[in-house]
């Protein structure tokens, strides 16, 4: 990294320089716009790559979308519907024997007791396009293509970056407050910081291979999100974006028996006509080597420069934890960018962004390679690993055909059930705590510092929140009477630009004292600025009925303290009822780093 300057020459500026217009970046983009902060993204490429790479958007980044303004109903209706993508097959080939099935992370009407918004599954590049339509209409950001980052040298308290139009080859100078590099796992910005990470490629080979082919007619009743492809010759899975027609086959291969420059299309065809086993027609769009890699930045931030998504962490694909860590990322910066941008929060806010991310990338990190030697342990137990493909193939067979070795592979199926159930991890993480959890499928609510504002379904007073009710129309096995209960959660209370203080009726006259002797304690500046808002059970909102909403009051204790929401949705503190407003001014002090 170049050392600190003082000059400040620069053809323009911008209060954020986001480097990189993938789903983090545009992300970012769009939640710095909803907090009045303007910002220049800059992209390497003049489209984004057509292949669907990510395919899931976890229930924690649909309620990020959905705090943001983003509305997760048309969401849900692009990509796969709910009942297309329920199961994970595993097959011999597509059209052979399934050997085991799973369900596809948690998908069952039951999950809407803990999320307002199940798991969804739509590609990568349609979600991307989704956000990119929208910062087109806002004029606080501007998106260029074909731009590349080159270099960067910091001053006091700003940013230059130097920048190249591709297109030209010219290059130009931008001078920011703030850079956040969400530029890959090749990240041209770390590699410039020179930030080493933690972790290691692995020797396993993949190529991606994205075809267009109707294969409805092959699986027919066997629908489902991935589709595990024993035969040896594939020894990979099949995602089913649209199963009548957008597809990716992602498969592990030898590279000494198959170079990477040796892969042309007639190879490709080779791969994919063994895993459908079938003909059907099809066409074969595109393919790309990659090399499976577990990789977490020793830091997130160096000076005004911060690292966000791939460019902090890069995971194998079993889990799907990537694309989704990377949106929580940003969700997690944005307000306290903005914080600082608006003069209610300190720099040293910007240093909790590390110690609230970087430990969630390395429980993914370890659950991501977990996965992998769990599907890998399954290969073994079928006998697909032997080098020679008659010999393995001959294996497989013969395995699914003996029941003494059919007990060791279901053992080996029903061993993937925590790979396609991360729900502990998508939204039970607890930020400050650094327990690895033994299971991730298991999720239970906390209301403690760190942890997310536990969900539960809620009835509003008229124009108390301007978001749009849920549609859970999609669950079929809802009632219209269920239906019409579940349209608003206790995270839609939580705005994204400020805090929110949740306090019973009994006990508000009390807490709003509280508030208002605190505020008048503090510097005026901050008094101008500080954005929080109280919220009241009994008066603001009520709770559905139900038992799981009775947890919901016995979890959050709310006749005895008042509960202190970030804008991210996670709880800062707890106070009691008995607490002065010198807790309470503590509690915000602490975290926004205020002398």
């Amino acid at each position: 990294m170049s050392p600190h300057f003082q000059t400040s020459s620069s053809d323009e500026e911008v209060p954020v320089l986001i480097v990189g217009g993938g789903p983090s970046g545009l992300l970012l983009a769009f939640l710095l716009a909803q907090l009045n902060v303007r910002s220049l993204v800059v992209e390497r490429y003049p489209t984004r790559l057509a292949a669907p790479k990510a395919h899931a958007l976890s229930p924690r980044s649909l309620e990020f979308c959905r705090q943001a303004g983003l509305d997760v109903n048309e969401i849900r209706r692009i990509g796969s519907p709910r009942q297309d993508a329920f199961w994970v097959n595993f097959v011999t080939i597509l059209a052979g024997k399934q050997v085991g099935r799973l369900p596809y992370e948690r998908m069952d009407q039951e999950v809407l007791n803990d999320t307002p918004t199940m798991i969804h599954n739509i590609p990568q590049p349609a979600f991307e396009d989704f956000i990119a339509k929208r910062l087109s209409k806002i004029n606080l950001v501007e998106i260029r293509k074909n731009h590349s980052f080159v270099s960067l040298e910091q001053g006091d308290g700003f940013v230059v970056t130097k920048i190249e139009d591709r297109a030209s080859q010219k290059e130009y100078s931008i001078k920011s407050r703030h850079v956040v590099g969400c530029d890959g796992a090749r990240s041209a910005v770390r590699k410039h910081l020179g930030i080493e990470s933690d972790g290691e490629e692995t020797c396993e080979t993949m190529m991606t291979i994205h075809l267009n082919a109707d294969l409805n007619p092959v699986i027919k009743e066997r629908v489902g999100m991935l589709h595990w492809v024993m035969d040896p010759l594939v020894s990979g899975f099949i995602i089913g974006y649209d199963l009548s027609g957008n597809q990716v086959l992602i498969c592990n291969f030898d590279p000494e028996k198959y170079p990477v420059e040796s892969w042309d299309e007639k190879h490709c065809r080779e791969i994919v006509d063994a895993a459908i086993g079938v003909k059907v027609p099809y066409d074969i769009l595109s393919y790309r080597p990659w090399v499976l890699s577990r990789k977490v930045a020793h830091s997130y931030r160096m000076g005004q420069v911060f690292l966000a998504g791939d460019a902090a962490h890069s995971f194998p694909p079993t889990g799907g934890l990537g694309l989704n860590s990377g949106l929580g990322d940003v969700h997690n910066l944005a307000y306290k960018l903005a914080a600082v941008h608006h003069g209610w929060g300190s720099d040293s806010l910007l240093d909790t962004y590390e110690s609230d991310r970087r430990q969630v990338a390395l429980v993914n990190s370890n659950q991501s390679v977990k996965n992998g030697k769990q599907i890998f342990g399954l290969l073994k137990a079928l006998g697909t690993t032997d080098p020679d493909m008659n010999i393995a193939r001959q294996n497989l067979y013969h395995n699914i055909q003996d029941p003494e070795a059919m007990v060791e592979i279901n053992k080996g199926i029903e061993g993937q059930r925590e790979h396609f159930d991360n729900l502990g991890l998508h939204i039970g993480y607890v930020y400050g705590d650094k327990e690895i959890p033994s299971n991730v499928s298991v999720f239970h609510p906390s209301c403690v510092p760190g942890a997310r504002l536990p969900h539960a379904w809620i009835k509003v007073t008229p124009g108390q929140l301007q978001l749009p009710a849920i549609d859970n129309s999609y669950v079929h096995e809802f009632t219209k009477d269920e239906i019409s209960a579940k349209q608003y959660s206790t995270l839609d209370l939580c705005h994204l630009d400020k805090f929110t203080l949740i306090v019973d009726e009994s006990n508000a006259s009390h807490f709003k004292s509280m508030v208002d002797e605190a505020f008048a304690s503090l510097p005026e500046d901050i008094q101008k600025v500080l954005p929080l808002q109280t919220v009241v059970l009994g008066v603001d909102f009520d709770l559905q009925a139900g038992p799981e909403n009775q947890s919901w009051m016995n979890l959050m204790r709310l006749k005895e303290q008042g509960v202190l929401i970030r804008p991210d949705q996670h709880i800062l503190s707890c106070i009691v009822s008995q607490a002065g407003s010198g807790d309470f001014v503590q509690a915000l002090k602490e975290h926004l780093g205020w002398n």
